[in-house]
């Protein structure tokens, strides 16, 4: 298989990254259940890692070429590794919020990279949008892996027995920067004799493009929703399906195999249907899904859940929104790029990784201040909002991308 050496490296660096950066939503009911922080504070989580990705993707948006991708990969790998040991010996919420502060630095170089990588690895939109969906894919195993790895590491017995996950995590991470640093990278990307300000200028031009503002804007919408769910949808389960804390976070695993698994399909679907009516219908059965499972959660009694034979309906089936928005966010991603420059990869990554991160942050902090004062059965509903700005922005980057950006 051509560039597989790349392509490998691409997949076990998104699968690491997956797995501690959405650690989030473990992280948010850990931190109220060990650090006893209340949800507000602990919902100022997503500032640390949010924040940080969307700060320094900008920044390294337009001058990765330069650096390199295969070093800038190091990089983040060998700041994420510093931060999980940190967590480890540090042991307070201090910690947590220097960990997701490492990850978020991290990330955008990592993920800034591998979105730019898969222009000069492919030779075809389909094959564009096939490989993002396949990276996408991974990134959704990743959660998998973290939200059913790390609860085994809980213990009744030794509070902080669940640290011992970071000591995996540094282990992993460790691997894969060797493997990374040994993998042939056999192509040749354009590195211009330009200044750091005249590239982040170049970066800027792009927003001169009217699909440049409504791709940021998907963005930004996209991830609000499914960053406002997935982070909270742990303390959801714990909170009002009455969940123990474990099983709450184990359950929470349906919704990242959905996501997973829906970005599976889209892979296999995209090669014989238009992006177009796969990202709309996902969107369009999200939306059911909200409107006709939420009301459920009304009818749960308060007796605590412990075991899988008890639980309720509705904590099957809402997650399950995971597989109709899957698709929505690597074709379009894979949509505009493909219909841009490869020159113009890095940086409009970059924009996309900002606007992604800035809609985390606001998604999962609007989740967790209004989960107490709405309630914890009704604030998902808001995610209606978003969905119906996104359907409008589908409508526009359809006719918009149909010639290059």
């Amino acid at each position: 298989m051509k560039h597989l050496g790349i392509k490998a490296a691409l997949f076990l660096n998104y699968f690491v990254f997956a797995a501690l950066l959405n650690s989030v939503g473990i992280l948010v009911e850990r931190s109220q259940t060990i650090y006893g922080v209340a949800k507000p504070e602990a919902a100022v989580l997503e500032l640390f890692k949010d924040l940080t990705i969307a700060f320094v993707s900008f920044l390294v948006g337009s001058i990765l070429p330069k650096l390199g991708y295969k070093k800038a990969m190091l990089i983040g790998l060998a700041i994420v590794f510093f931060g999980c040991i940190g967590m480890y010996y540090g042991n307070s919420f201090w910690s947590v919020k220097l960990l997701f502060l490492c990850t978020g630095m991290s990330f955008a170089i990592v993920k800034v990279s591998v979105y730019a990588l898969i222009g000069y690895v492919t030779d075809s939109k389909k094959g564009h949008s096939l490989l993002m969906s396949w990276v996408e894919t991974i990134f959704m195993v990743g959660i998998i892996f973290m939200y059913l790895v790390f609860p085994l590491f809980y213990d009744d017995t030794d509070p902080n027995g669940w640290l011992r996950g970071y000591v995996l995590m540094a282990f992993i991470i460790l691997i894969s920067f060797f493997i990374l640093l040994f993998s042939k990278f056999d192509i040749s990307v354009e590195r211009s004799n330009s200044s750091i300000r005249e590239d982040i200028l170049k970066m800027l031009q792009l927003f001169t493009k009217p699909a440049i503002w409504i791709f940021a804007l998907f963005a930004f919408f996209y991830v609000m929703t499914e960053q406002g769910i997935m982070t909270w949808l742990p303390t959801f389960n714990k909170d009002i399906l009455h969940i123990t804390p474990k099983l709450a976070t184990q359950m929470a695993v349906i919704l990242m195999s959905s996501f997973a698994i829906g970005r599976f399909l889209t892979g296999l679907l995209v090669k014989y249907i238009k992006w177009i009516y796969i990202a709309i219908s996902g969107l369009i059965l999200a939306a059911i899904l909200v409107v006709l499972v939420l009301p459920m959660a009304n009818q749960v009694d308060n007796n605590t859940i412990n075991t899988v034979a008890e639980l309720p309906l509705v904590s099957f089936l809402f997650p399950l929104i995971g597989l109709f928005l899957a698709p929505l966010y690597p074709l379009v991603s894979s949509t505009v790029l493909s219909s841009t420059k490869k020159e113009e990869h890095s940086a409009l990554a970059g924009i996309l990784t900002f606007s992604s991160a800035i809609g985390g942050t606001l998604g999962s902090l609007i989740i967790g201040y209004l989960f107490d004062v709405l309630g914890g059965n009704k604030v998902f509903y808001l995610s209606l909002l978003p969905m119906s700005i996104i359907l409008i922005a589908l409508f526009f980057l359809n006719r918009l991308t149909s010639k290059e950006v």
